[in-house]
């Protein structure tokens, strides 16, 4: 089962948001952690739904492990102060 990385960060006004670093565009929010979480795993499902890649395939892509991630200086850069959640995504047969 693939795992995607979500990153979540708080803004001023106390909102949980979360993207996907993986997914382009994929973005949700939550008025607590947990509620961000539980956005961002039905987040992940409906848009894989509607995935279309550059190249016009379906499917999602292959994620990047945390490993991967945490050693491009861009996500360090955006990362830094928010919170790293793996979201397990497995497509429907």
């Amino acid at each position: 089962m693939p795992v995607y990385i979500a990153l979540i960060q708080e803004d001023a006004s106390g909102t949980f948001n979360v993207s996907f670093p993986d997914l382009p565009g994929i973005v949700t929010a939550g008025d607590t952690l947990d509620e961000a979480i539980e956005e961002a795993e039905e987040t992940l499902e409906y848009a894989a739904g509607d995935w279309r890649n550059p190249d016009g395939s379906t499917g999602l892509p292959t994620p990047r492990t945390i490993e991967q991630l945490t050693s491009d200086p861009a996500f360090a850069d955006a990362a830094d102060g928010g919170t790293i959640v793996e979201i397990d995504y497995e497509a429907a047969e």
